[in-house]
């Protein structure tokens, strides 16, 4: 019996999702839990899987294709079975799933004008608002997807990959970011092409550069407490699981409270305020780095904070996290610590104005009453926007971090 399977909605604000790339191709055996073709969305990629063992009878839409969430995408069955009748009105003729070919990518990057902005009606939401972002109002350009669409590749082809007939607008920076080709800003995989993961954290990272004036502060927090603490909690039966992340991201929400100026966000050239702390960490997941975001975790104990973060940690890693849970962030944090690194310098993710790196825990020489004793301090390293947040009041938020830090036995309840 044939099974369709359809494009999942994977959050609220998700209406439509671009067919990224095909795994298997029609006529291709799949066995369930197989991952038949990946999805994207303007904040991550997805992967739709096979419910059921069989053929792959039938694909309705081609690389590129902009699906409405809920439409039948594929239908798996046995060879030789009819499937039009699961065929969506959108999808007209059965295209096959075939990776555009070197030639059309350099037409569709050659074919670009400077008479017009593209016209808004054949933008995809995604490409419209990456033409927002990056004030293309000067360049038309040809679109690669159904009917002529205009997709978000399309523009980033044209404005990372063509020289501009006009300045772009500015940013409220009034800097104009720099035109870098994609191919010098990350390694390819195998085969000379870069993954849509990777290609999108690449342009993220440039775009955070290019739009903010960033510093980084580093320190570091006697991380004596935090030991006792974890010790304790691992001699507890039945206790919470609660990691020493979990204990630096309670005390971190606890100075966003206590200083809520670098809990703002600094959009179109204004400070936006917001009394709800909703954090964002970063998870290193096999097709790259994605951040989940814990929201209101300002509300919660550091039992349900540390139990909602490794929700989302598997989740995120296992490629099920839904598009909601990877936005509205208000601050970011980034463990490196477990990979042994003392301090870096963590990028942030617009429009935050402040992200927070954790490094490893290590011994540390510390002048007391004087003379030299070795504590285990834990590195930290604060990156701000200096646009909104000069080095003192960083520095100062930095401080109360590392009180927090130090004081975690008598601030949790465990």
């Amino acid at each position: 019996m044939a099974t369709p399977v359809e494009i999942p909605k994977l959050g609220n604000t998700v209406e439509e999702c671009i067919i990224s790339s095909w795994r298997k191709g029609k006529g291709d055996r799949v066995e369930s839990g197989d991952i038949v073709v990946e999805i994207e969305t303007d904040k991550a990629t997805f992967e739709v899987t096979a419910p059921v063992a069989g053929t792959l009878i039938e694909t309705f839409f081609a690389e590129g294709a902009l699906v409405p969430v809920f439409t039948n995408i594929f239908v798996i069955g046995e060879a030789g079975e009819d499937a039009e009748s699961f065929r969506p009105a959108t999808a007209g003729a059965a295209p096959q799933p075939e990776i555009k070919t070197p030639a059309i990518v350099e037409a569709l990057a050659a074919r670009v004008a400077a008479s017009s902005a593209p016209a808004s009606g054949l933008l995809s939401p995604r490409a419209r608002r990456f033409a927002e972002e990056h004030g293309m109002q000067s360049a038309a350009v040809a679109g690669s997807g159904p009917g002529g669409r205009v997709l978000e590749e399309d523009l980033r082809r044209a404005y990372y990959g063509a020289a501009p007939a006009a300045p772009v607008a500015r940013r409220t920076t009034e800097q104009e970011p720099a035109r870098v080709s994609p191919a010098a800003t990350a390694a390819p995989a195998a085969g000379g092409k870069i993954s849509t993961m990777r290609e999108r954290i690449a342009r993220r990272m440039r775009e955070s550069l290019g739009s903010t004036a960033q510093y980084t502060l580093n320190g570091s927090a006697d991380a004596s407490g935090l030991l006792a603490l974890r010790k304790r909690v691992k001699a507890a039966a039945g206790g919470p699981d609660i990691n020493i992340n979990d204990m630096v991201v309670f005390a971190t929400i606890l100075a966003l409270r206590e200083m809520p100026e670098l809990n703002v966000e600094f959009i179109d050239g204004r400070v936006v305020e917001h009394s709800e702390i909703h954090i964002g960490f970063a998870v290193d997941t096999p097709r790259g780095l994605l951040v989940p975001v814990v929201r209101d975790a300002h509300k919660l104990s550091i039992g349900e904070l540390a139990a909602r973060m490794k929700e989302l940690t598997a989740q995120t890693q296992q490629g099920k996290v839904s598009a909601d849970d990877l936005s509205g962030a208000t601050f970011t944090l980034s463990n490196l610590g477990g990979l042994g690194i003392e301090s870096f310098t963590p990028l942030l993710n617009p429009p935050q104005v402040a992200i927070l790196g954790i490094g490893a825990v290590q011994l540390k020489p510390v002048r007391r009453d004087g003379k030299v004793e070795f504590i285990d301090s834990i590195g930290l390293s604060l990156t701000c926007d200096h646009q909104i947040i000069d080095g003192a009041p960083g520095a100062r938020f930095l401080k109360v971090v590392k009180e927090k830090i130090e004081k975690v036995e008598s601030l949790c309840t465990i």
